[in-house]
């Protein structure tokens, strides 16, 4: 990536650089001002030109890319100028540029000639698109081919031929637009990757911190195709999620997979991720071992859960596509996959899961139980946790049903609840009896049947055994003890 050399050297190279730009652009200027188009050009490439340094980190590269990109907007003014006047047709504008000398002006000179053409409507807008994103492969520097991309996508976002777009074609459009939008991102994910592997494995942080904060240049294509009108439920489950699903995984790359597999969760409506749970899903556990599945699976379920809480009437939707189970179901694999994951983090998806739950179906008590014997299966064969952020999760597991039913009985009359508070050292333990204790108080429980008697005086009994000491218990309850 960076050559050796320290940060005043990479200071003098930017100051360089910009200053080649703006001498270039001032040359440029003058030959707009007097429409000498062939001068236009010539001083167009060597400032571009000046796009094809190595010596600087991403972020310094971003600042000189965002002078010449400043400029090259000026410059697409001007061609469209030139066009709408006659003095040059658009169609021998795009043969000019490309005897540029150099490989990356020429790409940056076209993608703006094309912005014109497109925009002239002298050639179908899929064509050109698809013309520009063929050719934007002549660059494979993974930081240069990035932006490239980029700029490609910024001039292009507002032509895309997509229903009831002005540069709306033939019926097969859409498509073209989606098949364009699709391929720029999976070459710039391909270019964002790549980076990772430039230069010194001493530098491999150094690297993964420049790539991350570069990720929303890549991640911007999502976010352009969720806004495409024809992009319908049919087109995403058929088309759009399996081809995006294929980049994630195939690339290999933790930062990559983490940061889109959150853009897709985030840009697209929660119903298409309902309709399509099980090709989204079915990503997770081939995601590399390093990549924080719980924490993006947990946005998932925690904004679905909240699509179900805002939106009751999809409520028999969650039914009709077994959400519950495709949720576990996927947990269960990603949990199998990942033979390292750390306890904390297999209890943390379990308590995600038994949230998602008891948000969507309530009433379900059989699901709630499975939660808690799927966590229970996990910790099988495990001694008493001694790890403190696995200890919290699983009082934050137990917790949950206590806080979601007025009734204690409810949530304590469930057959894996004790199996799951078997695992917790006796200070946890007594950590969990007390949120019981506290949430009997709450809500009043009363006791109605002989059953419940008998529940309660276990309840107590195994309060007593573990408090060691009665006093201790009494202690937890009003002065007025009688009234319990």
């Amino acid at each position: 990536m960076l050559p050796d050399g320290g940060g005043d050297d990479e200071e003098r190279w930017l100051a360089e650089g910009i200053a080649g730009v703006q001498q270039n652009a001032f040359y440029m200027h003058r030959a707009l001002d007097s429409n000498n188009l062939k001068d236009a050009l010539k001083y167009s490439a060597q400032m571009l030109s000046e796009l094809r340094t190595s010596r600087l980190s991403p972020h310094k590269y971003y600042e000189l890319y965002m002078r010449a990109f400043d400029e090259m907007r000026k410059l697409e003014m001007f061609f469209r100028e030139e066009t709408r006047r006659g003095s040059c047709s658009v169609v021998d504008l795009y043969e000019l540029v490309q005897h540029a000398g150099n490989v990356l002006p020429r790409l940056y000179l076209l993608c703006t000639v094309g912005s014109v053409y497109i925009k002239s409507k002298e050639a179908p807008a899929k064509d050109v698109l698809k013309d520009l994103v063929e050719m934007c492969r002549g660059i494979q520097h993974p930081l240069r081919g990035l932006f490239l991309r980029s700029y490609l996508s910024q001039i292009s976002r507002d032509k895309l031929p997509d229903i009831g777009s002005e540069y709306e074609g033939d019926a097969d459009s859409i498509n073209d637009a989606v098949e364009f939008v699709l391929q720029n991102f999976i070459e710039m994910n391909k270019l964002w990757v790549r980076m990772q592997h430039q230069g010194p494995v001493r530098e491999k942080d150094k690297r993964g911190k420049e790539r991350n904060e570069l990720r929303d240049l890549v991640g911007k294509n999502l976010h352009v195709l969720s806004q495409i009108e024809g992009v319908d439920l049919e087109m995403y489950k058929e088309n759009v999620l399996p081809r995006i699903s294929e980049q994630v995984v195939n690339c290999k790359d933790d930062l990559a997979q983490f940061y889109l597999m959150d853009c897709i969760i985030q840009v697209f409506p929660d119903e298409y991720h309902l309709q399509t749970l099980e090709t989204l899903l079915s990503a997770f556990p081939q995601l590399q071992p390093s990549v924080d599945i719980k924490t993006v699976l947990s946005q998932l379920m925690d904004r679905l859960s909240n699509y179900a809480a805002t939106s009751p009437e999809v409520l028999p939707e969650f039914l009709q596509v077994e959400a519950f189970a495709k949720f576990s179901n996927a947990i269960g694999k990603v949990i199998e996959a990942q033979v390292d994951m750390p306890v904390v983090g297999a209890v943390t998806l379990y308590v995600s899961l038994l949230t998602f739950t008891l948000r969507v179906h309530p009433d379900r008590l059989d699901y709630v139980d499975q939660v808690l014997g799927a966590c229970v299966k996990k910790l099988s064969g495990k001694e008493k946790l001694e790890d403190s952020r696995a200890t919290k999760q699983i009082v934050a597991l137990l917790s949950a049903p206590l806080e979601k039913y007025s009734n204690i009985v409810t949530a304590l009359e469930l057959s894996n609840y004790p199996r799951v508070m078997d695992y917790l050292d006796n200070a946890t333990t007594k950590v969990m009896a007390l949120v019981i204790i506290q949430s009997i108080m709450k809500n009043t429980t009363c006791i109605s049947t002989s059953d419940k008697v008998i529940f309660h005086i276990t309840l107590f009994l195994y309060l007593l055994l573990l408090f060691k000491s009665h006093h201790e218990i009494l202690s937890l309850f009003p002065a007025d003890r009688g009234s319990f």
